[in-house]
């Protein structure tokens, strides 16, 4: 495999930033950079293109070697030890890093199982709560994460930190069209009977433990200071809530804490049925 050093913050050096810090360059590359044995181990178990690996030659463990002799890449880059602190975002730096590429966005790629459990996020707009969403899907069970609207970068390296090795092992498809979206689970009503969906609300509405959440469904997540825009609540079959105590100050859970709390009662409710 062809290895190239970088000795200074030459054009390659520079592309490596651009991919952790510019969304726009990320996309137009369709490239994003990794650091973190789990999320380097779970991407190549998962089989996400790994294009090229960044290193320090002369300090590398046997688990590096090991990765760099065995996952085949277009070219791989040897940096100094100063570059390779510089570019990683850890306080310890990394002693192996990635440069992946993104995949397509399309939901009919996404293999369901028998009874779909498909989870929406509305319009994300934090990091950290995509990468936990992304975590808690892949903890309990969703088949497929879909993102709509604008949204944070699923690429971002925060969003990929925080979702930890689930971001590699979590189908998440992004949306941008709603009628693409409603085809969708049009095509998903056909094809299993039954199928709901079930939006979330802050307000007074089904308690989400009093709702059958058994049937094939997707649960549509709001955005999280704004809710499930209005188009959604509409289309879907169920709104559905978590009661707060009555001595409570606390009105709402943050929603990365809600949805997880939402997705366990549908894992719940399957597993007892």
């Amino acid at each position: 495999m062809k290895e190239t050093r970088v000795f200074s913050r030459n054009s390659t050096y520079q592309k490596f930033e651009v991919l952790k810090t510019n969304r726009n360059k990320r996309y137009k590359y369709g490239e994003f950079l990794v650091e973190g044995v789990r999320s380097l181990n779970e991407a190549v178990k998962n089989g996400w293109s790994i294009r090229s690996f960044i290193y320090d030659r002369d300090d590398l463990s046997g688990w590096a070697r090991d990765m760099i002799a065995k996952v085949p890449t277009q070219e791989n880059f040897c940096l100094t030890p100063e570059l390779l602190a510089e570019l990683s975002g850890k306080s310890d730096t990394s002693e192996l890093m990635a440069v992946i590429a993104m995949r397509e966005d399309s939901l009919e790629s996404v293999k369901l199982s028998e009874t779909p459990f498909i989870v929406l996020f509305d319009r994300p707009s934090n990091k950290g709560n995509l990468g936990t969403m992304i975590r808690s899907c892949d903890a309990l069970g969703a088949d497929m994460l879909i993102l709509t609207g604008h949204s944070v970068d699923l690429y971002d390296p925060d969003v990929v930190v925080s979702g930890m090795g689930s971001f590699f092992n979590m189908p998440v498809v992004r949306v941008s069209d709603n009628e693409q979206l409603y085809s969708y689970i049009e095509g998903l009503r056909a094809k299993y009977p039954g199928f709901v969906t079930v939006g979330t609300t802050a307000h007074h509405e089904t308690a989400i433990y009093d709702a059958d959440l058994t049937s094939p469904l997707m649960l549509m997540i709001g955005n999280e200071t704004m809710g499930l825009n209005k188009a959604f609540k509409e289309y879907c079959d169920l709104l559905c809530t978590i009661p707060m105590d009555e001595q409570s100050y606390a009105t709402s859970f943050n929603v990365s804490c809600a949805a997880s709390i939402m997705m366990y009662e549908v894992t719940r409710q399957r597993r007892n049925r």
